[in-house]
């Protein structure tokens, strides 16, 4: 650390002291009664007090430099997954590697900042040789080192893995952003090996009941050319399908159609799998499980309206975003000939109609118990509208419409809607809404009000209601095209549009659940590396959310092996994190007590098998010398992995920076020099007194 005034300081300290030559001149020069040696020191210090106060009065600004060395980092990422685990070059010792790779960072510590990582379906720090990670995530590692070393000294990255990357994306694109030569070590066996896989599985996870649909299973063979195996499919332990497969070639690819009907309702169980050939690599990738759930139709959806506006495709896209929702066009003469009754929920889109035509339409829903979502806009008839519901009453209206924004109505809990949703739907363009005093039942739900201009209103533009114990919806506006042209300027990766309209047709659509005991899985479906998430609610009479009881929870799997659980209590509910499962199908029994009784809740859910670290079994370590020439550093094989130290010394490019910090200081604010000036005059008074001079 150094310290020193600027150039202007320099020439005002010259001015300060020879203001206090000037005053201490004038008051030693004639004096007669002091020694001459005593009369030029306290001329001295007067010199320095006068000096030092006067400088003081300029405020100098003191430049002080901090210098911080800064040692490279060197990083050390060990992958630990299956595949290095199962696939071993001919020779290959791994006590041998492991002990070489501890030496490698033992001799860097010396020098360097050593940190060491492993990585496979996750980041984690050290080492760990057990390569139990079922999938490789090399793209993480490199994520891991750009966000905790961004701002320091990375002198080199060591990279221990076979090449094999299947989750995350290609590394080779994250190692720019880190801006240090990579060191390979190329684990595995770069030789192909005898083996047939199953490499994919294309199949939807949910399908209709009595539908007939296709699974696309990938085969691949290697090193296995004129041989013959047998495809099997089976459904929950039972064969429904087989084929007989000829490979040809030693590099051989082949997608299989195979054709299944969909003739029970539920979680279903399928195995793919192939039949063995005589000394395979591994067979751990010859079968692969999947789940299909199996449900009994879609809901219909049918959008109502007398003429054709893009707020209807809108919807329409929006609809059929989701699996579980089939959407109808039903406009003009088709208005009339459909038939509402065979639909789950009904939106009336301006209907009724400012010209009447829909009116036969409308007489079929007369004692229809539907839900309905009306849409208002400049062709609704406002006063068929007010007298076919009775929620809401829209007086007053003159046939003019006004320019309305949405604003995000507090309270609103329904479903979820994220702060960052709420800002853009506020910035979008506004509805056409008709003009006329709104008047709305107190038991409405708003999702958002109307803000005219820039006045936010509590009158509801988008709102729920209850009519006749069906849930109703009322959107006071047209114009979601509009939103939609919003959405698209800015860019959003999602969009909220289909999200809201999504989630307006389920809440609409789905009846309300009374039951006072509910549990359920975050999902329907996990991977077999993630961790099983149960949430719980419990109600009272009064339906207010409790969570004083106990919950107990018991899940087995398909071997009918119980595993029991306890839930933990939240604010207001409960909630279990259950750990990960091995693959396969579950079901869960949940009980409580309230009151004396006796409450259960049931349900299912099932776990995907990682497989992908046995579907390529060759290590690419051209991939690695790639990565490695590119960051310009080297590949190197296991049993010289130790020459990795020399490389790095030798490299001028890793080598310790040194930073310079500069801060400006007043002179004003050291403390130490108002005591100096204090003990300085206290002395001069102390040695003038003594000799009579005060």
């Amino acid at each position: 650390m150094t310290g020193f005034f600027s150039g202007a300081s320099v020439l005002s300290f010259l001015g300060c002291l020879a203001l206090g030559v000037l005053y201490a001149w004038l008051l030693y020069r004639g004096n007669q009664n002091l020694d001459k040696k005593l009369q030029y020191g306290l001329t001295a210090i007067r010199i320095i007090v006068v000096a030092t106060i006067a400088w003081l009065i300029f405020a100098p600004l003191i430049k002080t430099l901090n210098y911080t060395l800064d040692k490279p980092v060197i990083i050390i990422g060990q992958d630990n997954s299956l595949s290095v685990g199962q696939i071993k070059a001919a020779g290959f010792d791994q006590n041998q590697y492991e002990q070489d790779l501890k030496k490698l960072r033992d001799e860097l510590s010396g020098k360097y900042e050593v940190k060491t990582l492993h990585f496979g379906d996750q980041v984690a720090d050290g080492f760990d040789f057990k390569n139990q990670g079922k999938l490789t995530d090399a793209a993480a590692f490199f994520r891991k080192v750009q966000d905790e070393y961004t701002n320091r000294n990375i002198g080199a990255v060591i990279l221990a893995t076979d090449g094999i990357f299947n989750h995350g994306g290609n590394p080779l694109y994250s190692i720019n952003q880190i801006n240090a030569p990579v060191y390979t070590i190329a684990l595995g066996d770069s030789i192909p090996k005898r083996d047939v896989l199953i490499s994919n599985v294309n199949y939807n996870n949910i399908v209709y009941l009595d539908d007939d649909f296709t699974v696309e299973v990938q085969v691949q063979a290697f090193q296995s050319d004129g041989e013959h195996t047998t495809l099997t499919v089976s459904q929950n332990g039972a064969k429904i399908e087989q084929q007989n497969l000829s490979i040809s070639g030693n590099a051989f690819v082949k997608t299989i159609p195979v054709k299944i009907h969909a003739g029970k309702t539920g979680v279903q169980k399928y195995t793919v799998q192939l039949g063995t050939l005589k000394n395979e690599i591994t067979t751990r990738n010859n079968v692969q499980t999947f789940y299909i759930e199996v449900i009994d139709g879609r809901q219909k959806v049918l959008l109502a309206a007398v003429a054709p506006h893009p707020d209807l495709g809108v919807l329409k896209e929006a609809i059929s975003l989701n699996k579980h929702y089939e959407a109808k066009l039903a406009i003009a003469d088709d208005l009339n000939a459909t038939d509402p009754s065979k639909f789950d929920l009904i939106v009336l889109y301006q209907l009724p109609d400012a010209l009447n035509l829909s009116a036969a339409f409308l007489k079929k829903l007369t004692g229809l118990k539907k839900p309905i979502w009306y849409i208002l806009g400049a062709q609704s008839n406002v006063n068929a509208f007010n007298q076919i519901q009775n929620q809401v009453n829209l007086g007053s209206a003159n046939g003019s419409i006004q320019e309305v924004y949405a604003d995000f109505a507090s309270g609103f809990t329904s479903f979820n809607i994220t702060d960052e949703d709420k800002k853009q739907f506020s910035s979008f363009d506004p509805l056409l809404s008709p003009f006329g005093r709104l008047t709305v039942n107190a038991g409405a739900t708003p999702v958002f009000n109307q803000r005219i201009g820039k006045v936010s209103t509590q009158q509801p533009l988008l709102f729920f209601a209850t009519e006749n114990g069906l849930k109703t919806g009322y959107l006071m506006g047209e114009g979601l095209w509009r939103w939609k042209l919003s959405e698209a300027e800015s860019e959003a990766p999602q969009s909220v549009l289909s999200d809201l309209i999504s989630k307006t047709i389920q809440y609409l659509s789905v009846k309300d659940d009374k039951r006072k005991f509910k549990v359920f899985t975050s999902k329907a479906a996990y991977d077999e590396n993630e961790s099983i998430q149960f949430n719980a609610t419990l109600y009272n009479d009064s339906y207010q959310a409790i969570n004083e009881p106990e919950v107990n929870l018991q899940v087995k799997n398909e071997a009918g092996k119980v595993f029991n659980y306890t839930f933990s209590k939240t604010e207001t509910g409960y909630q279990l994190d259950a750990g990960t499962m091995a693959a396969g199908n579950y079901s869960y029994v949940a009980n409580t007590v309230l009151a004396g009784r006796k409450l259960t809740a049931t349900g299912s859910f099932y776990v995907n098998a990682l497989i992908a670290e046995y579907q390529q079994t060759t290590a690419n370590h051209q991939l690695l010398n790639t990565i490695a020439k590119q960051s310009n550093g080297k590949l190197f094989m296991p049993a010289n992995l130790r020459k990795i130290a020399d490389e790095i010394l030798k490299n001028e490019n890793i080598k310790t920076i040194s930073y310079e910090d500069r801060k400006y200081d007043e002179l004003i604010n050291m403390k130490w020099l108002f005591g100096l000036v204090l003990i300085l005059l206290g002395t001069e008074w102390f040695l003038r007194k003594r000799n009579g001079e005060l």
